[in-house]
């Protein structure tokens, strides 16, 4: 498949609103304020110059959102949902290559607006619960009874061209209500179906229980740790192991008195995600561990370093550490399609050469 670029940027903003289109007797019918996030992607060309950078992208998203903080969102909009809220916002920023726009009103949900007006709405929620994976190589750490606390995605792709009625939360709490009394507090292991739960076993088992009853549900995606995971769509699973490394660098093309030209640095993180089909013994694709590992030689070279000196790197701009990731790691990880590079939290870049899967929350 080609690769397509985009530069992503997130910008916070603190709002009140009353959303009465809702039924009688909700609560957010009520005058109530939320601390939202809105992000942005935007699908960038490799051969313009210069590239866009999320800088300027985020710097943007600042102005615009600034108009709704510490407002009341309904003298702006008339029914202030979060997929309202995004179509403002896209009609103002008006970005080159704009794909998406994204507004999250709590940690645990928001929702998505597309090209197409679709509007994927996402809900979080939270279990505890013990497993051990009887099938790993021997002295793999996995195979000793473990425990983790899973967070699970819902994912609902809904048109709502031309609506004005909110995407109802609650709706996917009450489908998720039945299975969280299943797993919470549970050994996953002792569950019908679970025998060997790894998280693509655990992604597909709650996606035949959900799809029926849920028939917008597109993906569900199942957190094991607070750096790895997978989603799954009914298809494909997608899993994706989260790293950081502290790093320097100046930009030696932009211009002098641009504050990038000096030597700074930035906490970046890197989310590597990749796509294979499902080991049946084992019960998952690629074993989170192995790609950390795989990854390990090019965190040596990036972590306490500075990136302007690595070898093969004109400049260390974020899609040119992009290409220069892909490139090194291509025979190690030959399961990767898709790396995530964030420089600051919720601002960065994004190189994608297979399918793309929903977008993950911060």
């Amino acid at each position: 498949m080609n690769s397509r670029q985009y530069v992503t940027a997130a910008a916070p903003f603190e709002a009140a609103r009353q959303v009465e289109c809702l039924p009688e007797g909700h609560r957010a019918r009520r005058l109530h304020g939320h601390g939202f996030l809105a992000r942005i992607r935007a699908e960038i060309s490799p051969a313009a110059s210069p590239v866009p950078d999320a800088e300027e992208y985020e710097q943007r998203l600042v102005a615009e959102v600034a108009a709704l903080d510490y407002r009341l969102l309904n003298d702006l909009i008339p029914i202030p949902t979060d997929e309202n809220l995004a179509r403002w916002l896209r009609e103002r920023l008006h970005r080159p290559g704009l794909d998406r726009v994204g507004i999250q009103s709590t940690r645990d949900q928001g929702v998505d607006l597309d090209g197409r007006d679709h509007a994927h709405v996402w809900r979080r929620f939270r279990l505890e619960a013990a497993h051990q994976l009887p099938n790993v190589p021997l002295g793999h750490p996995c195979g000793r009874m473990h425990g983790h606390g899973f967070e699970v995605i819902l994912h609902a792709d809904q048109d709502l061209s031309g609506q004005d009625l909110g995407v109802d939360y609650d709706h996917l709490a009450v489908v998720w209500a039945p299975l969280h009394s299943q797993l919470h507090h549970h050994c996953l292991n002792d569950l019908p179906g679970l025998d060997n739960p790894t998280s693509e076993r655990l992604a597909a088992w709650l996606w035949d229980r959900l799809k029926p009853q849920l028939p917008p549900l597109s993906w569900v995606t199942v957190y094991e740790t607070a750096t790895a995971g997978c989603h799954y769509d009914g298809r494909h699973y997608r899993i994706w192991k989260e790293l950081r490394f502290e790093s320097a660098l100046c930009l030696r093309r932009v211009a002098s008195d641009d504050p990038r030209h000096r030597l700074h640095g930035h906490s970046y993180a890197v989310r590597l995600h990749l796509t294979a089909p499902l080991d049946e013994l084992r019960g998952w694709t690629v074993d989170y561990g192995e790609v950390k590992a795989r990854f390990e030689p090019l965190y040596q070279q990036l972590d306490h370093q500075r990136l302007d000196q690595l070898a093969g790197l004109t400049e260390p701009t974020l899609a040119q550490l992009l290409i220069w990731l892909r490139e090194r790691l291509a025979s190690s990880l030959p399961e990767l399609d898709r790396i995530d590079l964030d420089s600051t939290p919720g601002c960065g870049a994004v190189l994608c050469w297979g399918e793309e899967g929903p977008a993950l929350p911060g």
